[in-house]
């Protein structure tokens, strides 16, 4: 059953997609744990929303690259009584650069935010959710989980396939218990990834058409998973790409990546 006010947990909830879905699931009638490294972007989000909305934001900072941080997390839920209806697996960032040009910890920061943490969530709050009868994931994962992964990034691909993968088989395991899961893999979208990833110059020479909105990424987002798709493509422009790569040969498709990637991404060192 549906409660009258369902908690969603946002993760990365300080900007782009993730201060999206906080604010489109408050305008839903959601209440909201928000989470993220910086602390006074939290708060004004959730000074915003309880302005416009009424919503109850409780703002709970934290790095998800801290090896006990999801554990503290859902600890300070517990003691508060929060019970997690929709978790959002938001939180994310590339490391631009060639693979063994980063130390290890950088990789290990990044695999810790970016697979660890959301596929940990969703162990620790799942059963709460197949106990109620009613949750919604999903884990905001990407197209480049679906085409040749490109030099110059080289974990976030194989990162964002895991999260599909993932996604796929909840989606399955829980499929009976009012709970749904989806993968949610927008391709270029207007937020500060790519001013964190150093790659903004070279972003904006593609054309407009390619790319979303935070806020339109977020909307297809949650219909995709009130809908129970297990995997979703936002935008027409992505689905096509998605369909004609993996139409391609490997060797062919490869060969593209590798002629485009060099045009928009690092692939030697920061």
């Amino acid at each position: 059953m549906t409660p009258a006010r369902p908690l969603s947990l946002v993760t990365g909830a300080s900007s782009g997609i993730g201060a999206a879905f906080a604010r489109q699931l408050a305008a839903r009638g959601h209440d909201l744990v928000v989470t993220a490294r910086r602390t006074e972007r939290l708060q004004e989000l959730a000074t915003e929303l309880h302005a416009t909305h009424s919503t109850t934001v409780t703002v709970l900072p934290c790095d998800l690259a801290e090896p006990a941080a999801v554990v503290d997390l859902c600890r300070s839920m517990e003691q508060r009584a929060l019970q997690v209806d929709w978790l959002i697996n938001n939180a994310g960032y590339g490391v631009p650069g060639r693979f063994d040009a980063n130390d290890w910890s950088v990789h290990a920061d990044f695999l810790r935010v970016l697979l660890t943490a959301p596929t940990e969530l969703a162990w620790r709050l799942l059963p709460g959710m197949r106990q109620r009868g009613y949750g919604r994931i999903i884990n905001v994962a990407s197209l480049a989980g679906h085409v040749p992964a490109p030099a110059g990034h080289t974990l976030y691909a194989a990162s964002k396939a895991y999260l599909i993968k993932f996604s796929q088989a909840l989606a399955l395991e829980n499929s009976a218990c009012g709970v749904h899961v989806s993968a949610l893999c927008p391709g270029f979208t207007w937020s500060e990834f790519h001013d964190v990833t150093g790659t903004r110059a070279k972003m904006d020479k593609l054309p407009g058409y390619m790319w979303l909105t935070s806020d339109e990424v977020v909307r297809e987002g949650i219909a995709a998973v009130e809908r129970a798709d297990a995997v979703h493509i936002p935008g027409r422009i992505n689905r096509f790409i998605k369909t004609a790569l993996q139409l391609m040969p490997d060797r062919l498709a490869l060969r593209l990546s590798a002629r485009q990637g060099t045009r928009y991404r690092d692939t030697e060192t920061h």
